[in-house]
């Protein structure tokens, strides 16, 4: 015999009925533990959050098992004969948590929300059907929500969030009630919500106009003159537009209109699924910083050698391909005869560049794809593509997720730009085909050892060949570093030295810097230590070669002190693309004073360049030479030792510029520092931002490296240095790199088998997919993190983790679940003494509360968080805090207080350097002028958004254009 139907009951005391009988539900917990699964109203509960229901902060170490036991009564209760383990259909496990199937036949609540949608539905067509239905729906509520569970557990903001609902039915009721000419049928119900709700500004006004209305005037001036002193008492403010509206229209007959009207801020919520660029500036939701206003185009082409000597027929055919006036659209290789390294591809394409600049006014675009990069750390397509968005002006957060919708963008934002693009050092076709530009204006040069034949038939390259110097080139070259009369005083020797480099250029100008540095030195001496030398660099040997180019290198190596050669040996160990004097300080165990020196030595002979100031980066061939050296002559311990110190150095010097860009994180602290490793000095958050900014491609490589080591102390530096990098990565919108490093952690988390580091990586990886869009990914792994923080007992983990689930449920438009997840933050942060991390959680509570109408609720919490956020010396929490109190302040009417908010923010943001934040504040800025009647102030405040937004390249800037215009073309408007 089947079972007759269940029914469900929240809106009062929680009970399930099975046909006309009751159910017994057990004790407090298993009540709460339904109640909550009830007000979910068909959405998956994570275990984390059950466990607060039931034991809020200080949950035991059983609280998972038990919560699993008390999973299993429930099934048999709703579905009795349910074999023991069994899920059943009713409670079933979904997106790591618990989901009870409910229908609008079978739960109050879920009628309950079906008639008032109805209702609204029909609101215009028929007032009298919505009121209908709308009685109906308050009909349902037999009191508080979850009446009788422990005040602990009612406490939780699931419940509150559906209470909430009970006094916005009863004043879209009224509404109705007043438009079909009955305001008496709701008076009842008006009279105890707003006794409940006795701050509830909007269901004050509601209650007003139907006693109004129903001919009780005076006990509707009355009503309002007792809100007008309580929140004078309780709150210290006037009552808002809507309420001194409502008085109005109950003295007069109509409201005073409010000059201009009241817009609408419009504000966005942060992330992907939402254009992540139009964030608010919120600590719950970072905004990451655009680039700097105005930017100019782009001229990224490294500097040109002055002493540029020989290559005339291969310029000459360059410049045939490129056409003489810039139109040749053409994409050419420059590739050496089998795949000869040091031939001096990049010196001619750069050379070829610098002398064709001047026809592409849109810019110049330049990157090292490190394809044959010894250390095998060959630049991803993506990144690349990547980089040159950003300095093309697209915003980071605009960028798509996926290589072939990024290189899209890419060609989108070339179209009908003139742009030369230089790819350097491309391993194959694949690695250089999403960096082509599609425009008939752009020319791009790409550079490798390859012939690129895919490149050849496919996009119809130009393949432009180069060989070694013969003898004539080679003492052309000669003739240019050190003078034509050193070179026609011995011309044997000239043509020695040139023979045995191999006609190679790279291993000429190593060379040639010797002798110049030497002048007294007779070119036969140079050319007899040179024949005497014996290097080892077989991978890069010609085959048609009787000298290894090796030799070169060695003989040039041998040429610096001990402590050079030393330190030349190291820098083959780093893993990044370049490096700067501190990291190679680091590598050697030496002061910077020390090794400025001997990086000095190493220049001076072209073993190492200094492609930009205090940046320094060799040729892979020389590279590959150090590389040998390194493995040759020093042991694997010191080689250990050294990787441990330069990761150590990145280590702690990410973890120093997290703690000023997010001093209210909970980074995990680096293991002590080791000797000969001086972290560097950050000041403040803009020296740690510049820092990181320059390392930003060497860090990704450490975790990486340090990762993919096999050590376990190496890939617990990976971990942390990733985590440590993701306020960076969050404000500037670098998601992509940063999915490939929080990737990398939680893998290496995985293989150390630590569920704390798990638990972190699970978090770090789901913000960033969050931010990405990726939501059906993010959430599951944050309700997986907030199990493992739970079970092991770590309060600012599980903290944290509620922040983020409530940045979901912004992302999804469920506003009640971001104030609930917040809530639960502050409570733990306020548990744990954080105050940092209570200042931020308050103002992200606050917002929550404004987001939902709750405006003076907001107010409360903001303030408190600005007076933490001063006391902290938080610049940026306290912008985004002014911002939500101003944003509060324009709902209720008190514009001057909103002007004075944002002007505070702005101060603020301006000394920072957010311009982005700046502008979508300067347009809230204009609409709160708007609605005093500020015309002018408007319009300035407008046109100042959007010269930073179109200085910003945002697409913002055209609704912010479109706004000026549709106002201009008002008479009397703006």
């Amino acid at each position: 015999m089947p079972l007759e139907p269940l029914r469900f009951a929240v809106l009062g005391a929680v009970r399930v009925f099975r046909g006309d009988a009751e159910l017994e539900l057990g004790g407090p917990q298993e009540r709460a533990f339904l109640a909550l699964l009830l007000v979910a109203a068909g959405r998956p509960v994570a275990v984390g959050e059950i466990v607060d229901v039931l034991w809020g902060a200080a949950p035991p170490r059983s609280a998972v098992n038990v919560v699993r036991r008390h999973v299993g009564s429930l099934r048999r209760l709703l579905e009795p004969g349910l074999a023991a383990r069994a899920e059943g259909r009713r409670l079933v496990r979904d997106a790591g948590g618990y989901r009870l199937v409910t229908d609008g036949d079978s739960s109050d609540l879920l009628r309950f929300r079906a008639l008032r949608e109805e209702g609204r539905r029909v609101a215009d067509r028929s007032p009298a059907e919505a009121l209908e239905l709308l009685t109906e729906a308050l009909s349902l509520w037999r009191g508080p929500v979850a009446a009788g569970l422990p005040e602990r557990a009612r406490a939780h903001p699931a419940f509150d969030a559906v209470d909430r609902e009970l006094p916005a039915a009863v004043r879209q009721a009224a509404d109705a009630a007043l438009r079909a000419g009955r305001p008496d049928a709701v008076l009842s119900e008006l009279r105890r919500a707003a006794a409940r709700y006795p701050l509830d500004e909007p269901l004050q006004a509601g209650l007003l106009l139907a006693l109004a209305a129903a001919g009780h005037r005076s006990e509707a001036l009355a009503a309002y003159e007792a809100v007008r002193a309580r929140l004078a008492e309780e709150l210290g403010i006037d009552p808002g537009a809507e309420l001194r509206d409502a008085r109005d229209t109950v003295l007069h007959g109509v409201p005073e209109p409010v000059p201009g009207g009241s817009a609408e801020p419009g504000r966005a919520s942060a992330g992907a699924g939402a254009d992540a660029a139009a964030a608010p500036a919120h600590p719950h939701a970072p905004v990451p910083d655009p680039p700097s206003p105005a930017l100019p185009p782009p001229a990224q082409l490294p500097h040109d050698i002055a002493a540029f000597t020989g290559r005339n027929v291969e310029l000459e055919e360059a410049f045939a391909l490129s056409g003489v006036d810039g139109a040749g659209p053409g994409t050419v290789v420059i590739s050496a005869i089998g795949g000869m390294a040091g031939v001096g591809k990049t010196t001619l394409a750069v050379h070829w560049a610098h002398r064709v600049a001047d026809r592409f006014p849109d810019g110049q675009l330049y990157v090292n794809l490190r394809g044959f990069d010894p250390s095998g750390a060959v630049l991803d397509p993506g990144e690349a593509v990547r980089g040159f968005l950003g300095a093309l002006g697209v915003p980071p957060e605009r960028v798509p997720h996926g290589v072939d919708a990024q290189s899209a963008l890419y060609r989108s934002v070339l179209a009908g730009r003139r742009v030369l693009v230089v790819l350097d050092n491309a391993r194959d076709t694949e690695q250089v085909r999403p960096l082509l530009p599609g425009s008939p204006g752009c020319l791009a040069i790409v550079t490798s050892r390859d012939e690129l034949p895919g490149l050849v038939a496919a996009h119809g390259a130009h393949s432009l060949v180069l060989r070694p110097f013969d003898a004539v080139q080679a003492r052309a070259f000669l003739v240019r570093r050190l003078g034509a009369q050193r070179v026609a005083a011995e011309p044997r020797a000239a043509d020695d030295i040139s023979e045995l480099c191999a006609g190679l250029p790279l291993a000429l100008a190593c060379v040639a810097a010797r002798a110049a540095g030497h002048p007294d030195f007779p070119l036969a001496a140079v050319a007899a230590e040179l024949r005497e030398a014996h290097g080892s660099l077989d991978a890069f040997a010609r085959s048609d070669a009787s000298v290894d180019v090796g030799t070169v290198f060695s003989w040039s190596s041998r040429a610096v002190s001990a402590e050079a050669a030393r330190l030349f040996r190291l820098l083959a160990l780093h893993p990044g693309p370049d490096l700067s004097l501190p990291a190679a300080a680091a590598l050697a165990g030496l002061t910077v004073r020390r090794a400025r020196p001997l990086l000095a030595e190493l220049t001076g002979l072209h073993l190492v360049t200094e492609h930009s100031p205090g940046r320094y980066a060799f040729h892979d061939l020389l590279r590959a030479h150090a590389g040998e050296l390194v493995h040759e002559r020093d042991t694997e311990a010191d080689r250990a030792t050294a990787l441990d110190r330069l990761h150590h150095h990145y280590l702690h010097t990410a973890h120093a510029a997290d703690r000023l860009l997010a001093p209210n994180a909970d980074p995990l602290p680096p293991p002590p520092v080791p000797a000969g490793v001086r972290p560097e000095p950050l000041a403040d958050d803009d020296r740690a931002l510049a820092w990181l900014t320059a390392e930003h491609a060497v860090l990704l490589a450490v975790v990486e490296t340090a990762a993919a080591s096999g050590q376990p102390v190496q890939e617990r530096h990976a971990c942390h240095l990733a985590w440590s990098l993701e306020p960076f990565f969050d404000r500037r919108g670098h998601w992509h790199d940063a999915l490939a490093a929080q990737r990398t952690a939680l893998d290496a988390a995985r293989r150390l088998a630590d569920p704390a580091l798990e638990a972190r990586g699970l978090r770090g990886l789901a913000r960033v997919e969050g931010r990405l869009g990726l939501h059906s990914r993010s959430v599951p792994r944050l309700e997986r993190a907030l199990e493992l923080f739970t079970a092991l007992g770590d309060d600012t983990g599980r903290a944290h983790t509620h922040r983020s689930l409530g940045w979901e449920c912004d992302q999804r438009g469920d506003l009640p679940g971001a104030l609930r997840h917040n809530q639960f933050a502050l409570d733990l942060f306020r548990a744990l003494g954080d105050r940092a991390a209570q200042a931020s959680v308050l103002n992200s509570v606050g917002w929550y509360h404004a987001q939902l109408g709750e405006y003076r609720q907001a107010l409360t919490h903001c303030f408190e968080a600005l007076t933490m956020l001063q006391h902290l010396g938080d610049r940026y929490g306290q912008a985004a805090t002014w911002d939500s109190i101003a944003y509060a302040h324009h709902h209720l009417g008190r514009h001057p207080h909103a002007l004075l908010g944002y002007r505070n923010a702005l101060a603020l943001l301006r000394d920072l350097g957010v311009p982005y934040v700046e502008a979508d504040i300067l347009v809230r800025v204009g609409d709160t002028h708007l609605a005093t009647g500020d015309h002018d102030g408007a319009r300035t405040a407008w046109r100042q958004a959007l010269v930073l937004l179109r200085g910003l390249n945002h697409p913002d800037a055209d609704r912010v254009e479109a706004l000026l215009n549709a106002r201009d073309g008002h008479a009397g408007a703006v």
